[in-house]
C-alpha cells in the first residue's frame, strides 16, 4: 500500500487496537571479554550468534552476507551499534512468561559466553570503555546514523555505542484507551528514570549522574520527551507528529540513503528525489516510526523506553511494575496526576538522571510518588491474578522495586557505594 494521506497513518494505529492485552519486553546487554574487560567486537559477536544458532536451532538474519541477528517464533536477537546484544521477546500474556523467556535466553547466552571467555553485563551505560574504543558492526544503517545523528545531538554517538536499556511494549484496546496509556507513560517517565537508575559510572569514575544513560538520551538527536506528548494525544495528533518529523534515512533497493532533512510529509507528497519521488509504503512508515527515538513511542503498540538495563535481580521488576499500573489502574493513576503540569513533568525529566528518587513533582519526591504507584501496581497485579505453577501471582516480581523504595537507594547508588 502506498501512503498519501494522514488518514492512512491514523488507520495504521487503529489497526493496532487489540482485544487481548499482551506484554513484550526488549532488553539489551553488553558483552565483555573475561580476560581484559574489552567489549566484544563484531567477530566475537558473530561467533556467539553462530553458536547460538547451531545449539538452539534459531534462524539467522543476514545483511550483505553478514550475520546481524537471529529469530525464532515471535522472538529475535539483534545487534545494536556497539554490539550490545538485544532480545526482542514474544508478545506474552503475563510477567511469569516474560520473566521465564528472559531467564531462558540469559541462561543460554551465559553458557555460550562461558565457552568462549566472555561475560554479559546488564547496565545502562558502559562503565569502562571510552567512546573511541567502542566496537561497531557492519549493519549499513548504523554507518549512516553514525554520520547523521551527531549533527543534532551532541551525545548521539554515546547513545548508539555506549547505552543499554529495557523497553516495555504494551497494547491498547481502543483510541480512548491509548490516550490514557500514552499520557500516563509519558507523565511517569521521570519515575522510570529515577527508580530504575543503573548507570552511575563513566570510565571507572562516578559520572555525576545516577542514570548517565538517561542524560545521554536527553542529548541525543531525535530523542527526549516532547511537550506535545504531555498533552492529550490521540491517533491524529501522533500522525501529525510523524508526518512533520524529519526522516533519518530511507531504504530503497536494499540501500540506505540520506533523506537530506526531508520529512515524512515530503515523502507522502512525492517530493523525495532520493526515493525517485515515489510514495512511501507501509514498510517505509514502519521504518520511520522506528527511527524516532523519543522516551515513549507509538507503533501498533506503545513503547516505553526510559529504563536502564539491569541485572537479573531487577530485570523483571520494571515490566511487572508497569504492567500492574497500565493494565490495571489507569483511571486511578489519571486521577493522581490530574494536577501535574507539563512543566513540572519536564523539569522532573531533566532532574531525574542526577537527583534520582529525590527529584520532585508537585512538592512530592519521586520516592514518595514511587511508593504510591507501587501500591497501585501491586493491586493491579493482584486483580490480574495470573499465577505460576506454585500459585504465586505477578506481585512476586515487584520485590526489587519494593527494596529500592524501602531503602531509598537505587542500584546506581549501591554501585557508587561499592566503587568507594
Amino acid at each position: 500500500m502506498k501512503i498519501s494521506s494522514k488518514d492512512q497513518i491514523v488507520n495504521y494505529f487503529v489497526n493496532g487496537e487489540k482485544k487481548k492485552l499482551l506484554i513484550g519486553v526488549e532488553n539489551e546487554k553488553f558483552l565483555f571479554q573475561e580476560k581484559n574487560n574489552f567489549r566484544a567486537n563484531y567477530l566475537d559477536i558473530k561467533k556467539v550468534l553462530e553458536i547460538f544458532k547451531k545449539k538452539y536451532q534459531w534462524n539467522d538474519v543476514k545483511e550483505n552476507e553478514n550475520i546481524i541477528g537471529l529469530k525464532i517464533g515471535g522472538k529475535s536477537i539483534s545487534l545494536e551499534p556497539g554490539n550490545q546484544i538485544e532480545l526482542s521477546g514474544a508478545k506474552l500474556s503475563n510477567i511469569h512468561e516474560v520473566c521465564s523467556e528472559s531467564h531462558d535466553f540469559q541462561n543460554k547466552l551465559d553458557k555460550i559466553c562461558k565457552e568462549i571467555g566472555f561475560k554479559t553485563v546488564s547496565i545502562g551505560y558502559d562503565p569502562v570503555t571510552k567512546l573511541s574504543d567502542a566496537p561497531n558492526n557492519p549493519k549499513e544503517r548504523y554507518k549512516l546514523m553514525t554520520e547523521e545523528m551527531p549533527k543534532k545531538g551532541k551525545l548521539s554517538l554515546n547513545m548508539m555505542y555506549q547505552t543499554s536499556g529495557t523497553q516495555i511494549n504494551l497494547d491498547y484496546l481502543s483510541e480512548s484507551d491509548f490516550k490514557k496509556k500514552f499520557k500516563i507513560i509519558s507523565y511517569l517517565t521521570p519515575i522510570s528514570i529515577a527508580i530504575f537508575a543503573n548507570s552511575a559510572i563513566l570510565q571507572n569514575k562516578p559520572s555525576g549522574y545516577l542514570s548517565y544513560r538517561s542524560k545521554v538520551w536527553q542529548s541525543t538527536s531525535r530523542g527526549g520527551l516532547p511537550k506535545i506528548f504531555l498533552e492529550d494525544m490521540d491517533f491524529e495528533k501522533y500522525a501529525d507528529f510523524v508526518i512533520n518529523y524529519p526522516l533519518l534515512f530511507i531504504y530503497k533497493n536494499k540501500i540506505h540513503k540520506k533523506s537530506n532533512n526531508k520529512t515524512f510529509g515530503d515523502f507522502m507528497k512525492g517530493k523525495l528525489p532520493e526515493a525517485n519521488n515515489e510514495l512511501p509504503s507501509t514498510k517505509d512508515l514502519e521504518l520511520h516510526l522506528s527511527t524516532i527515538f523519543t522516551e515513549v513511542r507509538l507503533k501498533k503498540y506503545i513503547e516505553m523506553r526510559s529504563l536502564d538495563a539491569c541485572e537479573w535481580d531487577c530485570h523483571c521488576a520494571g515490566p511487572a511494575f508497569y504492567t500492574g499500573l497500565i493494565y490495571g489502574k489507569l483511571d486511578e493513576i489519571l486521577d493522581l496526576i490530574k494536577d501535574w503540569e507539563s512543566e513540572d513533568v519536564l523539569k522532573a525529566y531533566i532532574d531525574s538522571p542526577k537527583k534520582g528518587l529525590a527529584t520532585e513533582i508537585k512538592n512530592k519526591s519521586i520516592l514518595e510518588w514511587g511508593k504510591i504507584f507501587l501500591n497501585l501496581s501491586n493491586k493491579g497485579l493482584q486483580d490480574r491474578n495470573f499465577k505460576n505453577k506454585d500459585g504465586k501471582n505477578e506481585t512476586i516480581f515487584l520485590k526489587n522495586v519494593e527494596q529500592i523504595l524501602q531503602q531509598n537507594k537505587t542500584k546506581a547508588e549501591k554501585t557508587l557505594e561499592n566503587l568507594n
